[in-house]
Parts: C-alpha cells; sequence; structure tokens
C-alpha cells in the first residue's frame, strides 16, 4: 500500500522540519510526503528546503497564497498531488512517535477512517525539540515519565501499542476527540465525499464536517490511541472567531444525509494559484 503523508504548515519552518525529522525514517520508497503550505512567507519556505532531512519517499512543496486561514484548502491541494492508496493527513506542529507510520498501517481497513491521537507538550519541551536538543524519538519510556511527573507532556499512551484496545472502533458520529492534525483514510474514501469542505471559514470544525460525511458515506470511526500519537508541539491558540459558525454549520449538517463536500478535492485539481516543487528529486 502506498502512503501519502500530507503535512500542513504555515510560517512555522522549526516546527515542521521537526515534523519531518521524525518522519522520514519511517517512509518507504514508494511513499510521497506532501508539504500543504497555506502560504508561508519565502524566507521561511527557504528555511524548510534548506533543512529537509532526507528521505527515500519523494517530497513535494505545494504552496497557495496567503488569504487567511484556508486549511481546508491547503489540506485537499496536497491530497489532490499525492500518488498514493491511503492518505495520512497531518499538521506541521505535530512529530510523529517512532512507531506512528506502522500502527496507521496496522490500523488501515477497509470501511474505516483512522482518527489518530495526540500528546500535548509544555513549551518548555517544545522549545528544546525544535532546537535539536531533545529529540523525541530518542526518549525513553523513563524519560516520557519524568516529562510526565513534570508536566512537560500530558499523557502516555505512546509508549503502548494495542491495536485491538477496547473502544477501538465507533459507528456513529460524535464529536469528542477528532482531530485532523493526525487523520488517515484511503484515498477512494477520501475522493468519495470529495475531501474537506472549503466552505469552512477561519478556525474549526472543518474536521468535524470531513467525519461526519464520512459516517453519512458508511464508513466507520477507528481511534488511534496507543499507537498512533503525534507529539503536539505548544502554540498560542489561533483566532476562533469563526468558531460558533462553523459548528452550527456541521450541526445543521448532522440533520442532512449531505455527503459530498460543496468546494473540495474535485475542484482542487483545477487550481491555477498553486506552486509546486519537488524538493528531493
Amino acid at each position: 500500500m502506498r502512503t501519502g503523508y500530507i503535512v500542513l504548515t504555515y510560517n512555522r519552518p522549526d516546527a515542521l522540519l521537526a515534523v519531518l525529522r521524525g518522519l522520514a525514517p519511517q517512509c518507504g520508497p514508494g511513499d510521497v510526503v506532501v508539504i500543504a503550505d497555506d502560504g508561508s512567507r519565502p524566507e521561511n519556505v527557504a528555511a524548510v528546503r534548506a533543512g529537509l532531512p532526507r528521505f527515500s519517499a519523494r517530497v513535494l512543496h505545494v504552496w497557495q497564497p496567503d488569504v487567511g486561514f484556508t486549511a481546508s484548502r491547503a489540506r485537499n491541494l496536497g491530497a489532490a498531488r499525492a500518488a498514493a492508496d491511503y492518505l495520512v493527513f497531518m499538521d506541521g506542529d505535530c512529530v510523529p512517535n517512532p512507531r506512528f507510520a506502522a500502527q496507521h498501517a496496522q490500523l488501515a481497513e477497509a470501511g474505516h477512517f483512522v482518527n489518530g491521537s495526540r500528546v500535548l507538550l509544555s513549551p518548555r519541551l517544545t522549545q528544546e525539540a525544535v532546537q535539536g536538543k531533545t529529540d523525541l524519538a530518542r526518549l525513553r519510556a523513563s524519560d516520557w515519565l519524568r516529562l510526565r511527573l513534570a508536566g512537560d507532556a500530558n499523557k502516555l499512551t505512546h509508549l503502548f501499542a494495542w491495536p485491538g484496545a477496547p473502544g477501538r472502533v465507533e459507528r456513529r458520529f460524535h464529536w469528542k476527540g477528532i482531530r485532523s492534525c493526525n487523520f488517515a483514510l484511503h484515498r477512494s474514501d477520501f475522493e468519495a465525499v470529495n475531501g474537506f469542505d472549503e466552505v469552512y471559514a477561519g478556525w474549526g470544525h472543518e474536521d468535524a464536517d470531513l467525519v461526519l460525511r464520512l459516517h453519512h458515506q458508511g464508513l466507520a470511526r477507528k481511534n488511534g490511541f496507543l499507537g498512533t500519537e503525534v507529539y503536539h508541539l505548544w502554540h498560542a491558540e489561533h483566532s476562533r472567531s469563526g468558531e460558533a459558525a462553523n459548528r452550527q454549520r456541521v450541526a445543521d449538517r448532522a440533520k442532512s444525509g449531505i455527503i459530498r463536500a460543496e468546494v473540495g478535492l474535485a475542484e482542487a485539481f483545477h487550481t491555477t494559484e498553486t506552486v509546486v516543487t519537488e524538493l528531493n528529486r
């Protein structure tokens, strides 16, 4: 199975490079990594290209102009360029744990999508990680226990792998724990619902909308705790001025049977404003 990793980013090259350093050893030559850039400034794009770790997989940088928070569109543009059977969506501030790719591959199943899990890191540990002073992939269980007790990590579920854990599969839609920063599904299912819906403006709930429409399509949710965790680097909260309107849109759609995004993946194939660069071939 060829896997495409779509990594969303915006003007945070140090965090993105930490994510890519964690991902590089886990990718095979048949995989593809797409940096879905929501309009980073030229100096930040240059920093990523200069610091790119060695990948055996193909690495693409897909950039669109900065017109505000348009994460759905950036992800769709990235997915449109990912020639892969299975898609794993990540955020550029979420460093994968060393078993991340293997656990996603193990959980992949027809008729299901995987809603991954995350470990929240403190500002102090985040700073050490992005500066290269702490290699999160090399920390031992005893190190993580110490960090948890010190308040530098909010949980330790990434230390265990249990594919058959209770509560893994959910058949009905609910809001709790939906994470587009760590989310995987077969490309055919993503195409069937037309990807993320770009009608959502600003931060919030475009991921819940995708999950809702996947449920309407007949898919079940697999929760990715105890295996697929990413280390979420600390950052100040984004503006949530549009959150209430976005939440209401999802609530309204929950009463319908909507499956396809109004403006989504199909429309991304016709976008002409993007700049696509192959970084390592």
